[in-house]
């Protein structure tokens, strides 16, 4: 509503489709800036002395580390950013493998009851996982899992709506090229990862990445099953810097924290984002 508006306001007849275009990059700037300032304000916030951060200018001739020292001195940040590696790297694997096999089967097998699995995974998809927390809980602590590596990864191995997007996408592979892989005595399992694997490219992307951001910036369910302090994720650990008092009241140090927090997915977006939309796309999955 608000573009058409501007390009009624800005017609060509008035003003050429020069100044159209000005303006709209103008709009489209302004948006831009009111997005991203506040993350460039707190980039130069954790770089500030606490007596300046109050105000909005990006700027300081005092900048220094020292809201960053004061992390790694308070907690024990780098063995959380481990730790959230290590889970977050492991589960997306094994998001891409699980959920594949289960899309695969679901898209190119046929068997009994294959429709009504289809149909359970995308009723699943309708429940807020907030009501799976405490019989999840529960699960985990019968298995002694608790402050564990298995009770971050364990829940997120496989995804439903990894399983969805892996089957539609399975869908618009050729039948003639699985079928002549049958003939030639492939198995299921090298057609899945040997042929329709390097075939997927948009979708192992597309999985991969809301895979990874959305475990590494998990923060509810670290902070129900993880108590040892050596075992915590990022976002516990900082969640528990902010809220339990370790900052000192120093807000360059939270700032700090957090910029560590999203900078490794502040980079693997940028860096990946001509893939991610193009995978988006390809894949089917539009927001």
């Amino acid at each position: 509503m608000a573009m058409r508006a501007v390009r009624r306001l800005v017609s060509p007849g008035r003003f050429g489709q020069g100044a159209l275009k000005v303006v709209l990059y103008l709009i489209l700037v302004a948006f831009a800036v009111s997005f991203i300032y506040p993350f460039l304000w707190m980039a130069a916030a954790s770089l500030k002395p606490e007596r300046e951060i109050g105000t909005l200018a990006l700027w300081s001739p005092h900048f220094s580390l020292r809201g960053y020292f004061y992390v790694f001195h308070q907690i024990p940040i780098a063995r959380a950013f481990f730790n959230s590696a290590f889970v977050s790297l492991t589960a997306t694997f094994s998001t891409l493998v699980l959920s594949s096999m289960v899309g695969y089967a679901l898209g190119r097998l046929r068997f009994l009851g294959r429709d009504f699995i289809f149909n359970l995974v995308l009723f699943t998809m309708l429940i807020p996982g907030q009501l799976t927390l405490i019989p999840m809980y529960v699960l985990i602590v019968k298995l002694h899992w608790t402050d564990t590596y298995w009770a971050l990864i364990a829940p997120a191995m496989i995804s439903n709506m990894g399983i969805l997007i892996f089957r539609q996408f399975f869908l618009t592979i050729p039948g003639e090229l699985t079928d002549a892989a049958r003939i030639d005595g492939c198995s299921e399992w090298r057609l899945l990862f040997q042929i329709v694997w390097p075939l997927s490219k948009p979708a192992l992307i597309t999985v991969g990445i809301v895979s990874f951001i959305g475990i590494w910036n998990d923060v509810l369910w670290p902070l129900i099953v993880i108590r040892n302090w050596q075992m915590m994720t990022m976002p516990q650990m900082v969640t528990l810097f902010h809220v339990g008092g370790l900052a000192g009241a120093q807000v360059s140090a939270e700032m700090a924290a957090i910029m560590l927090l999203a900078l490794p997915v502040v980079l693997a977006y940028a860096f990946l984002q001509r893939y991610f939309i193009e995978s988006l796309a390809l894949s089917g999955l539009k927001g």
